[in-house]
């Protein structure tokens, strides 16, 4: 469940079970163990971890149910007066899990705030067409709506050789792309005397990739030197995830981010005038504690003006332990739905602008090592993230990078002539 960083190390937990002997099976019944790395961002991914692990011990009452990631973390000893629940495994020690089954210690998740030292892990999965690589864990921050620095810990990065090394050795098996994880790489190098951009230039000397992508970016955390330097950059696709959270200066400032709207709509025109058809998501929180109806307006207002390429949008969930969970003006959870569909519109009318701005235009594009299900043609990734379907069924250009022209946009699919 969850961000890209539980994905991947989701992947870990699979391939250090299988290491140590034991087979994956699709269904549940056959199973002997059944593991779930939950999320715990909202409250809504905890009742969906229980339900999925109750449902997993309806079906199937002799299988080992382990519950491992950022809800185990949060909550440990407490999940195991579940009677469907066998074993609560922390973040620290879900990459190791073979060491824990059979344990006569049902509870094994330490203090992750102990933690200071980043957890080297890679993982090359040659079914994928993009490597991803964790570069970064844990955060920092103390926003007043996130439980997520209690789940992983204090910021903790890998250092520079260990991700370069692991960059060329995804090219030389192959990949012509990565994705840089990680729960706050904006922070990466804080405990390390070194920044983000720090890396970004190391990785453009250093490695033979051919592309990289980032993950997520609090917009202060993005300056006119970092931009100057990856409009130079041959590796680096223009696709930036900014985590906005809210388009209201008073909303912002209760939600404990250091950042005006004005500043980051700059940033946004920023952007969009350095690179070429850049692609821009952001996150948005609706309904958080004390948003009133004229602040609600005011983020809709913002963002329908923004250059943002797409918006993702959910309500606000109240986590125990966080400073929004004891705000006693909560918004009724209606409104925060409510809300959230009207952003939702917003963000497809965005991209549909976006995707019409890209017909005609000549882009490169890495081809996937799946095509398209419907069609049996061949589809790819944009550096600027968009989805395209060609006109070709070749499968010998497979996993190569090709120049394409955006032919046209018809029942929610984009469509290029490999050129």
């Amino acid at each position: 469940m969850g961000c890209k960083s539980n994905q991947f190390e989701s992947f870990i937990i699979e391939e250090n079970l299988v290491n140590n002997g034991l087979e994956k099976t699709d269904r549940i019944e056959n199973s002997d163990i059944y593991i779930l790395n939950s999320c715990t961002v909202t409250h809504k991914s905890d009742n969906e971890a229980l339900y999925l692990l109750r449902n997993a011990k309806h079906k199937n009452p002799n299988c080992i149910t382990i519950l491992t990631g950022c809800l185990a973390q949060i909550e440990k000893e407490k999940l195991l007066e579940e009677d469907f629940i066998d074993y609560v495994i922390g973040n620290d020690e879900k990459l190791h899990i073979f060491n824990y089954i059979n344990s006569n210690n049902k509870c094994h998740a330490s203090d992750i705030m102990e933690l200071s030292k980043f957890n080297k892990t890679v993982l090359i999965d040659t079914t994928k067409t993009r490597a991803s690589l964790k570069i970064q864990d844990g955060c920092d921050n103390r926003c007043s709506y996130c439980i997520i620095p209690f789940a992983r810990g204090k910021s903790r990065s890998a250092d520079i050789d260990f991700i370069c090394n692991q960059i060329n050795n995804f090219s030389i098996h192959g990949f012509k792309e990565v994705v840089l994880t990680g729960i706050h790489i904006g922070q990466w190098g804080k405990d390390i005397d070194k920044n983000l951009l720090d890396l970004l230039k190391e990785i453009e000397l250093r490695t033979s990739i051919e592309r990289y992508r980032l993950g997520s970016l609090n917009p202060l955390e993005i300056n006119d030197e970092m931009l100057e330097f990856l409009k130079t950059s041959k590796k680096f696709c223009p696709h930036f995830h900014l985590s906005l959270q809210s388009a209201c200066d008073k909303t912002l400032k209760s939600m404990n981010r250091f950042y005006t709207v004005e500043s980051y709509i700059n940033l946004i025109e920023k952007i969009n005038n350095t690179f070429e058809l850049p692609f821009l998501g952001s996150d948005i929180i609706t309904g958080f504690a004390g948003e009133t109806d004229e602040d609600f307006e005011i983020t809709r207002k913002n963002l329908e003006k923004s250059g943002l390429s797409q918006i993702h949008t959910f309500p606000y969930s109240i986590r125990k332990g966080t400073i929004g969970a004891e705000s006693t003006k909560q918004v009724d959870d209606k409104v925060k739905e409510n809300r959230a569909t009207i952003i939702k519109e917003i963000s497809k009318k965005k991209l549909y602008e976006f995707i019409k701005k890209n017909i005609g235009h000549e882009l490169e594009i890495l081809i996937e090592k799946h095509p398209d299900k419907h069609s049996g043609y061949l589809k790819g990734i944009t550096r600027n993230y968009l989805t395209v379907i060609t006109d070709s069924k070749n499968i010998e250009l497979t996993n190569s990078i090709q120049k394409i022209k955006i032919i046209e946009y018809k029942n929610n699919k984009i469509y290029g002539k490999i050129i």
